[in-house]
């Protein structure tokens, strides 16, 4: 199934999208990658909905990324006597070790490592951003904050510390269980929420042993002023616009989008908008018209994928949500101005041979206004060097490794196709061109080029380059 777009979209599955015939229909509709929340899910679910996806991608003949999303600390105030109170702005509160029940003027806070870590002048944001308290005294006790931003605070609502850097790891305990049981099942993405610093992301990578990939939520100011460490340790970023606006101003949240995504794109790795992109649509069957603007700039902007949460995972018209991004992202692909826009920052390529290969197979794509890039990638580095190119031609991604191609489904532009390595270099070419024609990209007469590396099946060698036109009579076996 040949999509008509290169933005890929990944839908999140929840209690409104679990079971196969829904599953199949997001597909149908668009979805390439399905993201599992953890924060909502059991082993046991997990285990379910990866049978569920592999059985559609088995009768669908396309690979299908799978992406976890690990939970992450939870930061969350106590009870109250009533369920919640009210909190008056101007006043006093004070947040301690206490276990009583909570009160007008006071409430638990479980979380030793909160008292280590503020000071006073930072912030308390609680229950998404409904209150704000500005820290004015903390001891090893007690924490008094006076309320900038009053509300009613009900029973074990989240707490946020914007200007804090907290002492504890990324991953909990529920985590780790998590994500060594998704890795036994072979799930493709690890999403990491609530990172701070290039070191959460480099203890995840010590857990995975290279077993699948890892994809960074970038949802706190403490990783925005790490994000090139962060970078540099992920192989990919996700732009987790909700948290993110929380315990930053909201007018910032934008620039960052544009920001995170031109440095994954110089780095050459991918990387997801997410959070709110339809949000209306978990209620109406149309999305607003500034939901469509907000797909539209990420699709202007470049983003490897755009992403749907409530949308697709609890919403009344998870079909209708994965549908409308799907349109939406093509009609800009078709823009005339969207070639001009999203080339309009130049990337040099890396001082590499394989990127310097990638980077000529895109000129000589465009120059000779060839059919399709046809590249041959077994760890998946050639298919993400060719996408960096962001190039006007589709580009096929060939490899043997089938994690490799579910891995790929998540990339910009990737059209992933599983096969066996050629023997031969005369069998590279043939199988390049059967595949071109065989997938929609390529007509007889027309011209393709393959990158590939030479020896054949060796991991990162990429060093040739081949034009190769596609014949008449291209035969039917891959």
């Amino acid at each position: 199934m040949r999509r008509k777009r290169k933005v890929k979209i990944i839908a999140t599955l929840g209690p409104a999208s679990s079971d196969q015939q829904t599953i199949q229909k997001l597909f149908d509709a668009g979805a390439d990658v399905f993201r599992i929340n953890m924060s909502h899910a059991s082993t046991d679910k997990l285990t379910e909905l990866h049978r569920i996806i592999r059985k559609v991608e088995a009768d669908s003949g396309r690979p299908i990324g799978i992406l976890i999303d690990l939970q992450g600390p939870k930061l969350r105030v106590g009870a109250f006597e009533s369920g919640s109170a009210k909190l008056e702005e101007g006043a006093d509160f004070t947040f301690d070790r206490n276990e009583a029940p909570g009160t007008t003027a006071r409430v638990n806070l479980p979380h030793p490592e909160i008292f280590q870590a503020v000071e006073p002048g930072h912030d308390l944001i609680l229950d998404d951003g409904k209150l704000r308290m500005r820290v004015s005294e903390v001891d090893d006790e007690t924490i008094t904050a006076k309320v900038i931003v009053g509300g009613r605070l009900m029973d074990r609502k989240g707490v946020a510390l914007p200007n804090s850097v907290l002492p504890f790891s990324a991953m909990t305990d529920k985590d780790r269980v998590h994500l060594e049981h998704a890795i036994n099942l072979g799930v493709d993405w690890i999403a990491l929420s609530f990172v701070q610093r290039g070191e959460d992301v480099a203890e995840a990578r010590k857990l995975t042993r290279g077993r699948t990939a890892i994809m960074t939520k970038v949802e706190k100011p403490a990783a925005i002023s790490h994000l090139d460490q962060i970078l540099e340790q992920s192989d990919g970023l996700m732009v987790a616009r909700g948290d993110l606006g929380v315990e930053m101003p909201l007018e910032q949240v934008p620039g960052l989008q544009k920001q995170m995504t031109r440095a994954c794109r110089r780095a050459g790795k991918p990387v997801v908008i997410a959070t709110q992109m339809l949000e209306s649509m978990i209620t109406a069957p149309v999305p607003t018209r500034a939901e469509v603007s907000d797909v539209a700039t990420a699709v202007f902007d470049g983003a490897d994928a755009i992403m749907l949460s409530a949308e697709s995972a609890a919403g009344g018209f998870p079909e209708e949500a994965v549908a409308t991004m799907d349109r939406i992202a093509i009609e800009v692909e078709n823009d005339p101005l969207y070639t001009t826009i999203i080339h309009a920052e130049h990337l040099e390529p890396e001082a590499t041979g394989a990127d310097a290969i990638s980077a000529a197979a895109n000129t000589v794509a465009d120059t000779l206004q060839l059919a399709a890039i046809v590249c041959y990638t077994g760890s998946g580095s050639t298919g993400l060097r060719a996408a960096r190119e962001r190039p006007r031609q589709p580009v096929i991604a060939l490899t043997p490794v089938a994690a490799t191609g579910r891995r790929l489904a998540l990339v910009w532009g990737l059209h992933c196709v599983l096969t066996s390595d050629a023997e031969d270099l005369d069998e590279m070419v043939d199988k390049a061109c059967r595949i071109a024609f065989q997938e929609g990209f390529a007509m007889p007469g027309q011209r393709i080029i393959i990158s590939a590396g030479v020896p054949l099946g060796t991991p990162g060698a990429t060093n040739m380059l081949r034009v190769a036109f596609v014949g008449a009579n291209e035969r039917t076996d891959t």
